[in-house]
């Protein structure tokens, strides 16, 4: 059938009704779009459940943002070394103990607590990523089951990035010392402007890469920061007490989980999606 033996009132609508068109034609026609229609079906809930390395266990979450500093480091001691030695210099009396709240949130925010100047802010914020690069950084460990963990979450096809207020260049090293760094797919942390020096634009920044589109994304960390910034850009978060956040300091933020450990976290992301969620 030509062009012009298609009746002109019914324009695009035609081929869809089959109007006009003999029955053998038309049941053929509609055999096609449902093939297609079940075609793009079976594509939407591929891209929405995808495999998982050859077994069909479908997970909650396609991807996993981790926080640093006390959710896959304890890092407290070369972060506190190097507060207490900067803020010594530049002739700041604060009790060591009082420092643990500067663990997590960016240094420009901690700092600010004390210096009303902007370069003295500078000042304080250069001094302490000079000083952590050659002695702080080095005086962490990885906490008990984080390898597991990242090994569990990598092998069943999660993908894997970090969102640390660090700056970039700064925690990859950390993260090879440490042998972490083969486990992400990108290290995602904070400029050394101020252009990207809170948790939200972190977070904004690794969702922003190729690797992350399209994912589900569970955001996990221990402070108030991680919560905040997980909320603002639309993610779930789940909270680890082993850090140095506590229950009271997440549960504002409702959390979708809270770990007491590494391995209860694995086990969580792991459940399968017919599995009721709980906290």
């Amino acid at each position: 059938m030509s062009k012009c033996d298609c009746p002109p009132a019914m324009g695009g609508q035609f081929l869809l009704s089959g109007a006009g068109l003999p029955k053998n034609m038309y049941k053929s026609r509609k055999s096609v779009l449902l093939e297609l229609l079940n075609i793009e079906i079976c594509a939407i809930l591929y891209n929405v459940y995808p495999k998982r390395k050859g077994n069909l266990t479908l997970l909650h979450y396609d991807a996993i943002l981790f926080d640093v500093d006390g959710t896959l480091i304890d890092s407290a001691p070369g972060i506190l070394n190097t507060l207490e030695e900067v803020f010594k210099a530049m002739g700041v009396d604060v009790a060591r103990s009082d420092l643990n709240r500067y663990i997590g949130p960016p240094l420009r925010k901690s700092f600010g607590e004390h210096f009303s100047d902007p370069a003295k802010i500078e000042e304080a914020t250069e001094r302490y990523r000079t000083s952590y690069a050659v002695k702080g950084s080095h005086e962490g460990d990885a906490y008990p089951g984080v390898v597991e963990m990242l090994g569990r979450l990598k092998a069943a096809g999660l993908t894997l990035c970090t969102a640390t207020c660090k700056p970039t260049h700064v925690v990859t090293p950390i993260l090879e010392e440490q042998g972490l760094s083969s486990y992400f797919s990108f290290v995602g942390g904070a400029s050394m402007d101020e252009s990207r020096d809170n948790k939200t634009d972190v977070i904004r920044h690794v969702l922003d890469q190729p690797v992350m589109q399209g994912k589900r994304v569970l955001m996990v960390g221990d402070r108030c920061d991680d919560m905040q910034g997980a909320r603002n850009c639309g993610l779930d978060a789940a909270a680890v007490l082993y850090g140095y956040g506590s229950r009271e300091e997440v549960t504002p933020f409702a959390p979708v989980f809270m770990a007491a450990d590494c391995k209860e976290l694995t086990e969580w992301i792991l459940r399968p999606v017919d599995e009721l969620s709980h906290s």
